[in-house]
């Protein structure tokens, strides 16, 4: 005896009649599997590039924060200080640490959030806060004084810690910096990630992809007018896309204007050798408005403008800065 055949609803049927009875209910519950789904894969993605990356310095403990930072050569001490973004492996693939090397003790730290360093949520990390940290990772690290350097945002670290410690700093060097508040359209998109809450979605999901889509225009932004350099492939960028690291850029934005602001009234402090290193074809920055500005207001300053240069100096114009440093150096001998 034959017995007619019959099948089951598929599950594509189920979730179309699901969605005629509660449509609203299956868009929630569609959209949040698709969120979970996506922050899963790139949390997979960050262990992946940790994996692939492992830290090649040292790391040391200073108030509740673990700060990964490679130290090189002998001779006077020179503390390098990145930019928003960025990690140690910049000015490693630069090839600027091992020419500082030869005749610097040249210490480098992945900043809070960067890199293999930890941001602890519980403090705002502005210039300031990070000088301070900064300060006593040097004194554990039997630093006295010495020649300061930083890039982009780390010119800000590195101005404060002159502010704050000036018996420290001996000599500063500052390159592509952001030293005085201005209207800055695109500081409001890339703040999104830092709003507490959302912040966390956005940099868990969209952040990720949003980030290596627009890593190639990025980086014609920054290096522009010139190419990127062969070099700059030591840079692991999947470090770079990271939720964790991606919410630290995101509040170093953020916290650009108003850190430039409050820095910007202490700048008649600053009485060691300054050298001021600008590209003059700067994308990001306007340098008439900053690093001439700067120069300007500092009084023992020289500022040496870089011609065909964009942002990325300590890339593209690696040669001018270590020649920077070393004219720093000549000033503070005695």
């Amino acid at each position: 005896m034959a017995f007619p055949q019959t099948r089951s609803p598929s599950f594509l049927s189920d979730c179309l009649v699901a969605f005629r009875r509660y449509p609203a209910i299956t868009t929630v519950a569609g959209a949040a599997t698709l969120v979970a789904a996506t922050a899963l894969v790139n949390r997979q993605l960050a262990k992946k590039a940790l994996r692939d990356n492992p830290p090649q310095g040292r790391f040391i403990n200073v108030n509740g924060v673990r700060l990964h930072y490679v130290e090189r050569g002998n001779g006077r001490p020179l503390i390098l200080f990145h930019g928003n973004g960025s990690m140690i492996q910049d000015f490693e693939s630069s090839g600027l640490i091992d020419l500082a090397a030869a005749n610097y003790r040249v210490i480098v730290f992945d900043r809070p959030g960067f890199g293999h360093s930890l941001r602890p949520r519980n403090v705002v990390w502005t210039p300031e806060a990070q000088a301070d940290l900064f300060k006593k990772a040097l004194d554990r690290l039997s630093v006295q004084r010495a020649i300061v350097l930083g890039h982009s945002w780390g010119a800000s670290v590195a101005v404060a810690l002159a502010t704050r410690h000036p018996s420290f700093v001996e000599a500063l060097v500052l390159a592509s910096g952001y030293y005085f508040p201005t209207a800055r359209a695109d500081v409001v998109a890339s703040s999104l990630p830092a709003i507490p809450g959302l912040g966390d979605i956005i940099s868990y999901t969209i952040s990720p992809i949003l980030s290596r889509l627009m890593w190639p225009a990025m980086l014609r932004k920054v290096f522009g007018p010139r190419s990127v350099p062969e070099k700059f492939a030591g840079f692991p960028k999947e470090m770079a896309f990271r939720p964790s690291q991606i919410r630290a850029s995101a509040v170093e934005s953020a916290l650009m204007i108003p850190a430039a602001s409050a820095s910007s009234k202490t700048y008649s402090e600053l009485d060691m050798p300054t050298i001021i290193l600008a590209g003059e074809d700067d994308r990001l920055i306007d340098i008439d408005e900053q690093s001439a500005r700067l120069h300007d207001e500092v009084k023992q300053s020289k500022l040496h403008r870089i011609a065909g240069a964009g942002h990325m100096i300590q890339q593209s114009a690696t040669p001018d800065l270590m020649a920077a440093i070393d004219e720093a150096a000549a000033k503070t001998l005695h």
